[in-house]
């Protein structure tokens, strides 16, 4: 590598010898010249990717012709602990429980609508009314039945406490009192299905029926939305059943939005699913913008598995022997010429992927070397001459 450098350095100087003037690459950056700066690099990476190839010819023709030498060159990594994640990725759909429509309990006609598309209403408020058919008229009969009833209780509860009138007398009071009393309950209960109420805090997303239009128990008559509580809901494998639980880190892309969350599972699913032997997942949604809509499609990335001190390797240095055991070559350094080193076969089990490379679980540890050009081509003992670039 400092050869590489050594000779780009003497490249650039020389280059840029227009009149006899050395111009230096910090004289360059200094003038602010941009398109000079990128032609400058552009050359330089010319120039490097020729230094390369002219390297990789020498190198051939000395390992050619110099017959004492029958190391092989390659270049080395060497191991250290780090930061392992293993994510799976799957498919899900936005959700909200609060996406309701709202039914009569009822029947008669809507004679009042008070709100309109778009307005934000609170939990309980009231949206429409049902004609009631006169049971306001009932209620109050039965009100003041019901009046009448408990004062004649009140009454005989109070010469019965005295020894006063026959037991009979006060038992028939109490009875009347109480049944008139659970009339008027009941018949409360019958006028309020006539109020058609907000069942929680959101926006009125659609008007389904009109006012003056007769209305029933099962017919529509309002949407209610509420975006601040969203959810994404997916299918996970059933092999990921250990690994994904409530609380595992997710990273959420809604690309119809251009937007990326990052939240984590709040529930996962106790019923796997026999057609696609998967199980089901939820993972809440900050929704303050109320840009998120219900039925989105949305990627999911689940982080499944982490390793602080975890062993990365290259995919490519790997190799199978005939047991399929998977194997590296490392590299055992010379005491003496630090570039001198033997190559030596090492059995080792792998675990997750993580793009091109893979964790390392039993064979190599931290400090090691091990192969990574000419690992296809070394043999295990063969004298290798290191050539880190």
């Amino acid at each position: 590598m400092k050869r590489l450098l050594t000779i780009l350095a003497v490249t650039v100087f020389v280059a840029s010898c227009g009149d006899g003037k050395a111009v230096s690459v910090d004289d360059l950056i200094a003038s602010g010249d941009l398109e000079a700066i990128r032609t400058q690099r552009t050359e330089i990476k010319n120039k490097e990717a020729e230094i390369q190839e002219q390297l990789k010819k020498l190198d051939a023709a000395i390992k050619k012709l110099d017959k004492a030498d029958n190391s092989a060159i390659v270049s080395t990594l060497r191991l250290k602990d780090s930061l392992f994640q293993h994510f799976i990725e799957i498919q899900g759909n936005v959700e909200t429980n609060m996406n309701v429509i709202i039914y009569p309990e009822y029947q008669g006609t809507l004679t009042r609508v008070l709100v309109e598309e778009g307005d934000r209403v609170s939990k309980g408020q009231l949206l429409g009314r049902i004609d009631d058919g006169g049971l306001g008229s009932q209620l109050g009969q039965l009100e003041a039945q019901a009046q009448l009833a408990k004062t004649t209780y009140d009454r005989q509860k109070r010469l019965w406490e005295q020894k006063i009138g026959s037991e009979i007398q006060y038992l028939q009071a109490k009875t009347n009192y109480e049944a008139s009393q659970n009339a008027v309950n009941q018949l409360k209960s019958q006028l309020g299905k006539t109020t058609i109420r907000a069942p929680f805090s959101g926006v009125i997303d659609e008007i389904i029926t009109d006012q003056g239009t007769v209305v029933s128990p099962g017919q529509p008559v309002f949407r209610i939305v509420n975006l601040s509580k969203m959810f994404v809901k997916a299918d996970v494998p059933e092999r990921y059943l250990s690994s994904v639980v409530p609380g595992k880190d997710v990273s959420v892309n809604i690309p119809m939005i251009g937007a990326t969350i990052e939240s984590k599972v709040s529930q996962t699913g106790n019923y796997i699913n026999p057609d696609n032997r998967s199980f089901s997942i939820e993972v809440n949604l900050p929704n303050k913008t109320e840009n998120i809509k219900p039925n989105l499609t949305a990627r999911v990335k689940i982080n499944d598995y982490s390793n602080e001190e975890a062993i990365m390797i290259p995919l490519n240095v790997i190799s199978e022997n005939s047991n399929n055991e998977q194997y590296v070559y490392m590299a055992i350094t010379d005491s003496v010429s630090r570039n001198k080193a033997v190559a030596r076969q090492q059995i080792i089990k792998t675990g997750k992927t993580q793009g091109d490379y893979i964790e390392v679980l039993e064979g190599l540890q931290s400090g090691q070397e091990i192969i990574v050009e000419g690992a296809r081509t070394v043999k295990n003992g063969q004298e290798v001459n290191i050539i880190n670039q």
